[in-house]
Parts: C-alpha cells; structure tokens; sequence
C-alpha cells in the first residue's frame, strides 16, 4: 500500500502519478482564486473547504510514505514535518483556519499563507526542479556577481546621497530625500530598469547614471550566460541518459 502511494505521489512517469499531479496543479491554482478577486463570492468558502480538504490529503499521505523517502524507518515520521517542503505543505494547510474560525482578526493574515501554494508546483514541474538545481550549481558565481551588484549599487547610493541636492531647483521637488531613495535609485537604474520618478538633476549626478546603466547591462548578462550554459548542459545529459 504504501509503495504503491508513493509510485502516485512521487512519481513521474506512471500515468496514475501524471493524473495526480494534474489535480494538484488544479486545486492549487483554484485555491489561489480568493486572492486574484476584491469581491467575495459565495462559492470561494467552497472552493477553500475542497481545496484544503485535498492538501491535508496530500500532507498526510506523504507523511505516511516519508520512510521510503527518508529510508531511516519509523524515526522518519519525526523527520518528515521538519524537511523545506513539508513545512511549505504546512504553511499552506494553515489558511483553512481562517474558515473554521473567520470571527478571529489575527487568524486573518494567515490568509496570505495561501501564496506558499504556489510552492507546491515544485514538486509537479521538473523545469523549475531543473533550473534550481542550476542554481545550486553555479552559486559561487552567481554569489559573487550578486555581491559585486550589491557593492555597486552602496557605493552608487552613497554618491548619489551626498552629491544631489534634497529639491530640484527646476521643479520644486524632492530627489533623494532619505538614503533609502538613493538604494533604490541605484537599483533600478543597474537593472536597467528606471522608472524616472527619481532622477539625477547635475551632470555629475548624470553621468554616473549613464556608468550605472551600462554597468547594470554586463551585470544582467553576466549570470544570464552563465545559467543558459549550465542549462544546455543539463539538457545534453538528460538526452544521453
């Protein structure tokens, strides 16, 4: 019984295991409905009772077939609560609370719990297994360019913080009234992103704008090779196996 639970839940190619990631997939995106509406509608209670209903399912049984996962016995049982994605599985059982006590305001924000759902979809797509496990792969590089931005990013506020005037001699008002405002100055513009609601007013001010900006296109490039590399790989070894 519980081997053939785990060849559904666990598996990958069993046209049982296909079916039943399909229903998850459905009951997590149903479940996610509430938080896409401002309306309350009379069927979201429903939709919450079935979909909870189905992830307390989902938790008990692979709590129940954790020791072939596991494989330490009955002392998996205890470990299973305490693993990434059970805790996820659990987060996202938590806003059925809100259903059977709605009277309780605190219990209310454990309705944005429902976002852990999302996660759940890791477990169905192997893409996105994939591409985390790319990541785990290339950390040290990808770390050290996420250091070398962030670095980059400091030492551009600070400039920026220091070398701007507070009010913007042209049109009355603030530019970089708090460091915080320069952080994220800074950010979108190494993103290459710039929304233009805070802007450089000196020349100088420009001109480490337009470094930013270029420097913020080899920061973006840089990992984005790195990934793809590693992902063309990846794909090569699954086609020789």
């Amino acid at each position: 019984m519980r081997q053939r639970l785990h060849e559904i839940v666990e598996g990958e190619k069993a046209l049982s295991a296909k079916i039943y990631n399909c229903c998850m997939f459905v009951a997590v995106m149903a479940s996610l409905l509430p938080l896409m509406s401002t309306d309350y509608h009379h069927w979201f209670r429903e939709v919450e009772i079935i979909t909870g209903l189905i992830f307390v399912l989902d938790y008990l049984v692979r709590w129940y077939i954790s020791p072939i996962n596991i494989n330490k016995g009955k002392i998996s049982y205890l470990l299973y609560p305490f693993k990434l994605m059970a805790i996820i599985d659990l987060l996202s059982i938590l806003p059925i609370i809100s259903i059977i006590s709605p009277t309780f305001r605190v219990l209310r924000v454990i309705r944005l719990l429902k976002l852990f759902r999302v996660f759940k979809l890791l477990r169905i797509s192997k893409s996105i297994l994939l591409f985390f496990r790319i990541l785990k792969k290339e950390q040290q590089i990808l770390l050290s360019v996420l250091l070398i931005a962030l670095m980059y990013i400091f030492v551009t506020a600070l400039i920026m913080f220091n070398l701007e005037p507070r009010i913007n001699p042209v049109t009355g008002k603030t530019t970089f009234s708090c460091f915080f405002d320069a952080i994220y100055w800074a950010t979108v513009t190494l993103t290459t992103v710039g929304y233009g609601d805070l802007c450089p007013v000196t020349n100088t001010g420009r001109f480490i704008s337009i470094l930013s900006s270029l420097f913020g296109v080899a920061i973006i490039a840089l990992p984005s090779g790195v990934i793809t590399a590693s992902y063309l790989e990846e794909l090569k070894k699954s086609k020789n196996k």
